[in-house]
């Protein structure tokens, strides 16, 4: 078989059907996947023939579509030199160029940077990170404050601290670390806000700081959990109050940074800045998984100097050159472009453009930020059916719940979202 026909062969639909788990899916009743051949731009080429507009940016990573022409160049070059190398006692260009642009776009005081392969995997070094602060201080502090209604990822840290009433996470809760909740906050983003809205926070904290090492947030928009979009004054607030109980921030950016609130990181919106800061998803465009926990002086000093002398962590991909160096060119295109006008453009069109489906009686509410539009409804949708409602319409949309939402790439024609948003209004039309 030569390498034409390797490349013409067709997608093995039944093969994939019997052997492939796929995300949140059952092997027995699976649900369909759609077969791609190719995508670019913002623009999915499926096997059937069919292209389809992305709305999804593959799950918010894709900040600039598909087949970049700069990461594609970026990707190549590297594999001509070394895809990867071990990062115990070895290190690299890339790695250094990426470290050095994080450290100077990120919030002031994160200097020092931990890369590692996935979202996931950043929470847990994060939550590592500040397990072994308090223990290099001589402290027991091994408890933490999640946000309800909050995601963090699926591994068995970050599920300890994803809201447990019924989340995806609730079938694990017999075995991940017990951990503190606090009430969503309850003042939108744009509301007018009230100190009370604190409450229940302050009196967590006040009966709990000596237990605990550190509260995990989602600044700002709480993704997974319910794209829903809080308050500055909550994440300013609960800033205050770490620094009141002695009590450090993490910062999950994985859905947020790089430019997605209309902020470059949305910790932005509040002037703030954590202790602790998780970001991946975008970093490298879309283009594979790696991702970064930074931190201040502080807290990596007290830990190196604690009774370990080192930070127990040590993935096998970390600092993935391939990786690294795709994300340098990624984040050279995101602050070479305007990309605030690329966000604030997207935003009005999402604003203007989803607000008629407020008048349609499926429709609970419509909110956006930023490159974030959101529909959500009065109940939950069947995923199968509005999926292939929305294929048939010629986009890629995927909800869940009871909400239908939009992070297209920042590259998105104004002709384009016109089509992504009026499929959303055609579908919930058609919904009772």
């Amino acid at each position: 078989m030569n390498n034409k026909s390797i490349l013409s062969t067709k997608i093995d639909l039944s093969y994939d059907k019997q052997h492939i788990w796929h995300p949140y899916t059952s092997m027995t009743a699976p649900i369909p996947c759609y077969p791609v051949e190719s995508a670019n731009g913002c623009l999915i080429s499926l096997q059937s023939g069919e292209t389809l507009i992305d709305g999804m940016s593959s799950w918010w990573a894709c900040l600039f579509g598909y087949n970049v022409k700069e990461l594609n160049e970026a990707a190549t070059d590297q594999l001509s030199k070394m895809s990867h190398i071990m990062f115990g006692g070895l290190t690299h260009q890339p790695a250094v160029d990426l470290a050095k642009t994080l450290v100077e776009i990120t919030p002031k005081g994160l200097d020092k940077v931990f890369f590692s392969d996935s979202g996931s995997v950043a929470v847990e070094v994060a939550m590592k990170m500040a397990l072994q602060y308090w223990q290099s201080l001589g402290k027991n502090k091994t408890k933490f404050i999640a946000l309800k209604k909050g995601y963090h990822g699926d591994t068995f840290a970050a599920m300890s601290v994803t809201d447990p009433e019924g989340s995806m996470h609730a079938l694990y809760q017999d075995f991940v670390a017990k951990n503190f909740f606090t009430k969503q906050p309850n003042i939108t983003f744009d509301q007018p806000w009230h100190e009370n809205a604190m409450d229940d926070l302050t009196q967590l904290l006040k009966e709990h700081h000596t237990q605990i090492a550190a509260l995990i947030l989602e600044p700002i928009v709480q993704g997974a959990g319910g794209m829903y979009f809080y308050h500055p004054n909550y994440l300013k607030a609960a800033r205050a109050l770490c620094d009141e109980y002695g009590v450090l921030l993490i910062a999950d950016e994985i859905a947020t940074g790089f430019g997605r609130t209309g902020k470059l990181f949305a910790c932005e919106h509040a002037n703030i800045s954590p202790d602790i800061l998780c970001l991946g998803k975008a970093i490298t465009g879309g283009y594979m998984s790696f991702a970064a926990t930074l931190t201040t002086t502080h807290v990596a000093t007290t830990i190196s100097d604690g009774k370990a002398g080192v930070f127990m962590h040590g993935p096998t991909f970390m600092g993935n050159a391939l990786a690294c160096a795709v994300a340098n060119a990624n984040l050279k295109m995101l602050l070479t472009i305007n990309w605030q006008q690329f966000v604030s453009t997207l935003s009005d069109q999402l604003q203007n453009q989803l607000s008629r489906c407020r008048a349609l009686p499926s429709v609970n509410s419509v909110r956006v930020l930023g490159a974030i539009g959101v529909v959500e409804l009065n109940q939950a949708v069947n995923m199968v059916e509005i999926q292939k409602q929305f294929v048939d319409l010629g986009v890629w949309i995927r909800p869940f719940g009871k909400l239908i939402y939009l992070m297209p790439p920042y590259i998105a024609s104004e002709q384009q979202i016109n089509k992504l948003c009026d499929a959303i209004y055609q579908v919930c039309k058609t919904i009772d």
